[in-house]
């Protein structure tokens, strides 16, 4: 029965032209680096110029220091992304062995970038709160009208805070039975936080501040070259995608359904505790 059972099992485990070896594509081996690299590359889009900016505001007194557990967010998640790509190339390369061996750190990373995450969002929060009440007058009104964005804002961070700790959850423990679901899953959970970086691209369209569905949809828009491949590839959609959609797509709409309502913006501000 047990023999019978493991055969079903077997069996029912489509082929997956993406994982395993030999893989007959050599786009199949490397997709998942190129993907890395693309994140990398929205990530520097949107944070760089956005950053010497508000850097240069900070010296010119325009704006208060960033708090110190942005800095630290920030390292660790572009420490996380430089992880993702290494992880990627030795798959790539057929490192398997050390693949498995440096993979360990994504237990540590996750919860570090969580935490980070949950740290930062009243660190911002508080610091643009007390400007728009006890700023110069030239900035409160300013400060008082990004306070409201940070409401809305906040709804985003921690649908964020739930999908990529939930998402890289699923994927880890798939790393020893299911490496497709496992490698999938890794690409779609990072792309969730990739929304703060599109929302710097200022030469993007986009619908903020008024609605989060540019953001939404560019997340969206993230994981389509790897997902278009791997159904051009398998011809199927992958089991990844769908508990990605599942999840994805209802948390989108209760944040559109709360955005920029007066009873959110108080919710948010009694969640930030003013």
């Amino acid at each position: 029965m047990a023999t019978v059972a493991g055969n079903y099992t077997v069996r029912e485990r489509l082929p997956d032209q993406l994982s395993g070896t030999p893989r007959a594509h050599s786009i199949d081996r490397w997709i998942f680096v190129a993907m890395a690299v693309w994140y990398i590359a929205i990530v520097l889009t949107g944070f760089l110029p956005d950053s010497f900016m508000k850097v240069g505001m900070v010296q010119a007194g325009k704006r208060p220091p960033f708090p110190p557990i942005l800095h630290v967010h920030a390292v660790l998640m572009g420490s996380f992304l430089l992880l993702l790509l290494a992880q990627a190339t030795m798959m790539a390369t057929g490192r398997c062995e050390q693949h498995k061996r440096v993979g360990i750190v994504a237990f540590l990373f996750v919860p570090a970038l969580v935490i980070a995450g949950l740290l930062v969002a009243p660190a911002i929060y508080h610091q643009v709160a007390h400007a728009a009440v006890a700023g110069p007058p030239a900035v409160r009104g300013v400060m008082a009208q990004r306070q409201s964005e940070l409401d809305n804002i906040l709804a985003m961070q921690m649908s964020v805070d739930v999908i990529f700790p939930l998402f890289m959850a699923i994927g880890l423990r798939a790393r020893a039975g299911n490496s497709g679901l496992h490698k999938r899953m890794m690409f779609l959970a990072t792309a969730v936080p990739l929304a703060a970086a599109f929302a710097r691209i200022q030469w993007l369209p986009r619908t903020l501040p008024a609605s989060p569905v540019s953001s939404e949809l560019y997340i969206v828009a993230a994981v389509m070259p790897m997902f278009l491949w791997d159904v051009f590839r398998n011809r199927r959609v992958h089991e990844a995608y769908w508990i990605w959609l599942a999840v994805y797509v209802p948390i989108s709409v209760l944040i559109a359904l709360v955005w920029d309502k007066p009873w959110w913006h108080a919710t948010a501000r009694s969640i930030m505790g003013v």
